[in-house]
């Protein structure tokens, strides 16, 4: 057997690893997954993904009821991604009109415009590639409701804030194009993806 590297030994043998990922939508089958992911050490329990959905009333009461009550009504709210049934990452991709003002070019309550507002990933699957592949997953969820166009408000690296919702070069490298600013630090970035042929 041939000795390991030294790069392989300073692995933890129970490192996960982007190439066994799946995704999958949450809805009332996956919403304990998406519900156990958000209270895991490091994860975004604070706000459930409610900054850019949340209306008066709610941002005053529990965010996680509200973001649930969106999911029982049927409401696409985004994607998880598993590693070995594991819940270790999330994307927020919905319909540009369910959340609030994004700002930026464009009809907000366009039915074929969907939106990526958020990214998490687990700490331990970080440097794995994992970005590129939820927002391709992102993308394939949009298409397959629909939609025609995705959006992303990306932030540069060394941006102070609004770092949840990505940063340009990984939009970029996705083949989204540069529309316009939604204030000043978001870059509005859109690209198109036409809809999910039926066979």
């Amino acid at each position: 057997m041939a000795p390991r590297s030294k790069a392989q030994s300073s692995l933890p043998a129970s490192r996960p690893r982007a190439d066994r990922v799946t995704f999958r939508e949450v809805d009332g089958r996956t919403w304990g997954a998406f519900e156990r992911l958000f209270e895991s050490r490091g994860a975004p329990k604070y706000c459930w993904c409610m900054v850019w959905r949340a209306t008066a009333d709610e941002a005053r009461g529990s965010r996680k009821r509200a973001i649930k009550r969106r999911v029982d009504a049927g409401t696409p709210i985004g994607i998880l991604a598993y590693q070995e049934e594991e819940p270790s990452a999330w994307c927020s991709i919905a319909p540009r009109a369910s959340y609030s003002d994004l700002g930026g070019p464009g009809e907000a309550d366009d039915p074929k415009v969907w939106s990526i507002v958020c990214l998490f990933v687990k700490r331990d699957l970080r440097g794995q590639g994992i970005g590129p592949q939820l927002v391709e997953a992102a993308i394939k969820t949009a298409r397959k409701h629909g939609a025609k166009v995705v959006e992303a408000y990306p932030v540069d690296p060394d941006s102070p804030s609004y770092r949840f919702m990505g940063f340009v070069p990984l939009f970029a490298k996705a083949k989204f194009t540069e529309l316009g600013r939604a204030g000043s630090r978001r870059h509005v970035m859109r690209r198109a993806v036409g809809a999910a042929r039926r066979r």
